[in-house]
């Protein structure tokens, strides 16, 4: 394993989501170079799956790419929060659905090359109709799709981010198996 050694280490903003630092590292050949790290807590990230056995996806803008993205639930784990806890919300917030049963698929970090963030996947099954109120989730709705036909999703291109591909990729490999 090769480590860098961090020689300096300053944060330059603190937002809301995100903070940033730049350290200043030796590698392990020897060079001192600068790393740009985008600090972000964990999150969430859930595969719905219904009595129909449809996946419940969101379709919501995305701001920093200027356009609407298809995707599985997600989210940020409040403090004090459990990822399970973080499921059970989120599920409610975005999707209008409490999960009777959660169960944990696995984990990936989104972007290693610049960000700490790490999701916690989760299958959520045994759904029921639970609406929580929050402020944020305005713009987003809820789009029903066989399992049958997530393969087509990636082939068309209408599953375009990370967290979604990986999640539904690692699910399919779950049923596989199972």
């Amino acid at each position: 394993m090769t480590e860098e050694k961090i020689l300096s280490s300053h944060t330059v903003f603190e937002g809301r989501a995100v903070n940033l630092r730049i350290d200043t590292v030796k590698t392990a050949d020897g060079r001192e170079s600068t790393r740009e790290i985008v600090e972000h807590s964990d999150c969430i990230a859930v595969i719905p799956i219904d009595e129909n056995d449809n996946v419940l996806l969101v379709r919501q803008y995305r701001k920093a790419i200027e356009k609407e993205l298809l995707e599985i639930p997600a989210g940020g784990i409040d403090a004090g929060e459990n990822p399970e806890e973080t499921v059970r919300r989120e599920m409610q917030e975005e999707t209008g659905y409490l999960p009777g049963k959660v169960e944990r698929l696995g984990g990936f970090y989104s972007t290693p090359g610049y960000c700490t963030e790490y999701l916690h996947l989760y299958l959520a099954t045994e759904l029921t109709p639970s609406r929580l109120h929050a402020e944020d989730t305005a713009g987003i709705s809820l789009v029903r799709v066989p399992v049958s036909e997530i393969p087509t999703l990636f082939a068309s291109g209408k599953i375009e981010d990370a967290k979604s591909i990986a999640g539904l990729h690692m699910y399919l490999e779950y049923r596989r198996v199972q």
